[in-house]
This record gives C-alpha cells, sequence and structure tokens, in this order.
C-alpha cells in the first residue's frame, strides 16, 4: 500500500505540473485581464503566499523536519506540489483592474510579446541545464521507483550559469515584465514577485553555500547574480574562509546543484 501511494504521489504530481504550466502559460500571456474586477488587496494575499510558501520549503531547517516522516525522494515532489497548487490559486482567484499603466500597439506589441515568449524558452533551457527532473521532483520519483540510489550531481556550471548564478529566475522575471498591457493588478503581481526573485536569489546563494561550502563561495566571486550588478550581495561576492562544519557536512546528491 505504501509503494502504491507513492507511484500515485509521484504520477500525480507530474500531471498537475503540466497543468499548473499550461495555466500560468495563458495566466501571464493576457488571462489575468479577463477575470473579474474586484479588490486588489486580494491580489496581494495571493502573490504573496505563492513566495511565503516557495520559500519555507526551501529552508533547511524546515526540509530536515519534514524529511523526518516523508522520505527524501519525495520533497522534491512535495515542493513541485507546493508550487503548483500555489501558482494555480493565484491563478484561478485573481482580480482583475481596468486601470491600464501602459498598452502597446504595433511594433512595440511584437516586441513585448517576443520577449515573453523568449523568456519561456530560456526559462526552460536554464531548467534543463541543472536538470529539469530535480526541480519538479521526478528524477528523485524515478529512482526511487527503480528501488536505485539516486546519483550524486556535481556541482559543474556551464552554459548560462557561466555568465550568472541565476538565469532562472531571470527568466521567470522576463515573464513578468514583457507584457504588452500593463494594468494595476499585473503591476501588483509583477511588483511582489519581482522583490521576491531578488530576495529568493539572495536566499539561493546562502543555501548553495550552506550545501557546498568553498565551491561555491569561490564561484560567487567569478560570476555575478545577474548581468550589469556590480556590487552587492547579488554581484560578485569576495571569496571569504568558509567555516570548517560546512566543509565537512555530509551533502547528500540532491542538494548541491546551482
Amino acid at each position: 500500500m505504501r509503494r502504491f501511494v507513492g507511484i500515485t504521489f509521484g504520477l500525480a504530481t507530474q500531471f498537475l505540473f503540466l497543468f499548473m504550466v499550461w495555466h500560468l502559460f495563458w495566466f501571464l500571456k493576457e488571462g489575468y485581464r479577463h477575470h473579474a474586477v474586484g479588490f486588489l488587496w486580494i491580489d496581494v494575499v495571493l502573490a504573496l503566499q505563492f513566495a511565503v510558501g516557495h520559500s519555507l520549503l526551501l529552508y533547511p531547517k524546515i526540509r530536515s523536519q519534514i524529511t523526518r516522516w516523508l522520505p527524501s525522494p519525495f520533497y522534491g515532489s512535495l515542493f513541485c506540489l507546493q508550487t503548483c497548487l500555489g501558482i494555480l490559486f493565484t491563478a484561478f482567484c485573481w482580480r482583475s483592474s481596468p486601470v491600464e499603466l501602459w498598452h502597446f500597439e504595433g511594433a512595440a506589441n511584437g516586441l513585448m510579446t517576443g520577449g515573453f515568449y523568449g523568456s519561456w524558452l530560456t526559462l526552460l533551457y536554464s531548467l534543463n541545464l541543472t536538470g529539469l527532473g530535480y526541480q519538479t521532483g521526478l528524477t528523485q520519483w524515478w529512482f526511487w521507483l527503480r528501488r536505485k540510489p539516486i546519483p550524486r550531481r556535481e556541482f559543474n556550471p556551464r552554459s548560462l550559469y557561466c555568465c550568472m548564478r541565476h538565469p532562472v529566475y531571470l527568466s521567470f522575471m522576463g515573464l513578468l515584465w514583457f507584457t504588452p498591457v500593463m494594468t494595476l493588478d499585473r503591476a501588483i503581481l509583477t511588483g511582489i514577485w519581482t522583490a521576491y526573485i531578488f530576495l529568493g536569489s539572495y536566499l539561493k546563494d546562502q543555501r548553495l553555500l550552506f550545501y557546498i561550502g568553498k565551491p561555491y563561495r569561490d564561484y560567487q566571486s567569478k560570476v555575478p547574480g545577474y548581468p550589469f550588478i556590480f556590487f552587492g550581495p547579488l554581484g560578485k561576492r569576495k571569496s571569504k574562509p568558509v567555516p570548517v562544519k560546512t566543509l565537512e557536512r555530509v551533502r547528500t546528491p540532491e542538494k548541491t546543484s546551482v
């Protein structure tokens, strides 16, 4: 029975992920404009609930607590489940606003639309560089299904990761900003999620430094978080000694990726 539940949970999560991607695409493309007009504080709550829930599950201490009762191979699926439900809840309950901050037509409309599609392609490519299956929990679940240990993931930045530390976040930011019509409600979503992306980038740096140690610190000293950021926590970081406890920490395979 436990194995049946595990198989069902893994499969259901992957189908839910595909369902979420479909609805997220249309919601960000133009669907937000066709929802019922309502109180914008609802949108603020919707945007925040995804950001907060997404961050909490990534926090090492919370992960440690959850994996006391949830087998580690299913943590990726749990994270994917939270991500999907948070985004779908936002998309389905969104309230629109008739106020427009910009409305591009003609060539400008084409550029914005092209940027939106380009951001999707870059997002999928960036996710694939570090293993899309790890992002959705599919890889961990697949090795569990075959009763095989998960192979160790080496820290080996390549392609876009040689130019910036967070191409996935930058691509997602493009999905938010590249829109021909920026309504007031869309501006709320864009503002909150953009702030979360920058905060999440910093937290991800700290998390990977915690798991990987000195190799990631050296990587930070050579590659900025984003292009044209030359200072601060998302610029290049000066290399400094990493505590011995961090260097000696046992790293699990799914925790050592960019």
